[in-house]
């Protein structure tokens, strides 16, 4: 991967419904060749897919929970029908298998209260769980589906954010 890759990446996590066009002529390539390589990425797995993110608040779900959750049986057994079970719930949009004194981490999205206690009762009838501990919350300070890439060190240091701005 180089730095033109990096700043394809940049402006497809900024907006993926940028052209190819447009995506080319910010990073200095013509049309085919940013096709290729936008290909080969994806090919590649790089990128995984491209997606719309939307305003929960706007659809109605105003409340986020971040679920801790501890087990007493860490069978691989186990864990298969729960992390089938749990991510199946639409209501989780992440899972994680931690590690420390939590075993696992979610976050949930719902509309409210009685929402996440709907949520909640379905969770603990699953299978048996040592404990969960829900925390709300209650202001988004950030929230980003963008990650920090890579600098290059042959090509001197690469800021996404300037990059794109600097093409526009």
């Amino acid at each position: 991967m180089d730095s033109i890759d990096l700043k394809i990446l940049a402006l497809l996590q900024n907006d993926a419904t940028l052209s190819i066009a447009t995506i080319g002529e910010r990073v200095g390539l013509s049309q085919t060749p940013c096709w290729k390589r936008i290909q080969r990425l994806e090919a590649e797995g790089v990128i995984d897919r491209r997606v719309a993110v939307l305003d929960p608040v706007k659809l109605g779900l105003g409340l986020t929970v971040f679920v801790s959750i501890e087990t007493a049986d860490h069978s691989r057994e186990w864990l298969e029908r729960f992390a089938s079970t749990v991510s199946a719930m639409p209501e989780v949009l992440e899972f994680y298998r931690m590690a420390g004194d939590v075993d696992y981490m979610l976050r949930v999205v719902v509309a409210d209260m009685q929402a996440y206690d709907t949520f909640y009762k379905r969770l603990i009838a699953t299978l048996p769980l040592k404990n969960v501990t829900s925390r709300f919350a209650m202001e988004k300070v950030k929230s980003t589906t963008a990650l920090p890439l890579p600098s290059l060190p042959t090509t001197g240091r690469f800021t996404p954010t300037l990059s794109v701005v600097a093409g526009e």
